[in-house]
């Protein structure tokens, strides 16, 4: 098996690489601390992913950010900046956007391949029932509709390929640390969860928003 990671240096990130090798496969990683790799600067992002040679079996994007400019994700619309979201929507959804740009060129095209980027429940429209956070679940919101758009897309050329927005549930890392009251799991518990969910998915489910535990996410 051959696997790209974007953000392999993060807690799940790095989670994930660590678990693919132990398993035998060949994993190459891109991140902005281990190559320069940085998903808000567009030109330079693209031009190291054209560089890169497939096929992959498997592409992870691990990339993320809760907050940009400030401290803590809005409580209201009072705090709502356009510097803010602006900044969110080039890490959560341009920048996995670019990556999946380079899916058709990159993932097998006659095997089983998988494309797979991080979202978040509360991306989820249907799921809102706290409201706050605009910046954030608007970027993954958006995030999931670029997943669920280039699926379609991809599915034309790649029979066997399988596109998914993925929650991993709230992961004990830097990203979380500011929110003691959530139960969190280990980034190595929820890399196992999260390929283990990537190992069952089929064609048929290309499109969707899953949880760690394999069950579908509304959108």
């Amino acid at each position: 098996m051959r696997a790209l990671v974007v953000g392999d240096t993060g807690g799940i990130g790095a989670a994930v690489a660590a678990q693919l090798r132990a398993r035998g496969a060949t994993v190459e990683g891109l991140s902005r601390q281990r190559n320069g790799f940085d998903v808000t600067n567009p030109a330079q992002a693209e031009a190291v992913l054209e560089e890169l040679e497939g096929p992959f079996d498997l592409m992870f994007v691990a990339t993320g950010a809760l907050v940009n400019t400030r401290d803590v994700p809005e409580k209201s619309l009072r705090e709502l900046t356009a510097e803010e979201m602006a900044a969110q929507f080039a890490v959560n959804t341009i920048g996995p956007a670019l990556v999946m740009k380079q899916a058709s060129r990159l993932l097998a095209r006659r095997e089983r391949s998988v494309f797979a980027a991080l979202s978040a429940r509360v991306g989820s429209i249907g799921d809102n029932r706290a409201g706050g956070w605009y910046s954030y679940r608007a970027s993954k919101a958006a995030l999931n509709q670029v997943i669920r758009t280039g699926a379609i897309e991809l599915a034309r050329s790649h029979k066997q390929a399988v596109c998914v927005a993925m929650h991993p549930g709230t992961v004990a890392t830097d990203f979380t640390a500011r929110y003691p009251a959530h139960k969190k799991v280990a980034a190595e518990e929820a890399a196992a969860n999260l390929l283990r969910v990537v190992d069952g998915l089929t064609p048929a489910q290309s499109g969707g928003f899953f949880d760690y535990a394999g069950l579908e996410v509304p959108w």
